[in-house]
C-alpha cells in the first residue's frame, strides 16, 4: 500500500541530481534537502535509499508521514 515518506539528506541536492528522485517534490535547503511524495512500496522505499547511497549522498532521516498517498 503506498505511503507518503518524507526523506532528509545532508546538504543541497543539485539540479542535476533531481531528476534521479522523479515523482518526488523536493525542498532545497543551505544545509540539506527534503525530498517528499508518495512511495509505493517497502521495495520501492528500498530501492530509493540505494539510489541515495549510489549519488554519494548523506540519508539524515527517513519518515513515514500522515495523510493520504
Amino acid at each position: 500500500m503506498p505511503s507518503r515518506y518524507e526523506i532528509r539528506i545532508k546538504g543541497r541536492v543539485t539540479e542535476a541530481l533531481l531528476p534521479h528522485f522523479e515523482g518526488l517534490s523536493a525542498h532545497v535547503e543551505p544545509v540539506e534537502t527534503t525530498l517528499y511524495g508518495t512511495i509505493e512500496d517497502q521495495a520501492a522505499l528500498h530501492g530509493l535509499l540505494e539510489r541515495i547511497e549510489a549519488l554519494g549522498l548523506e540519508l539524515i532521516e527517513v519518515r513515514r508521514t500522515a495523510g493520504q498517498p
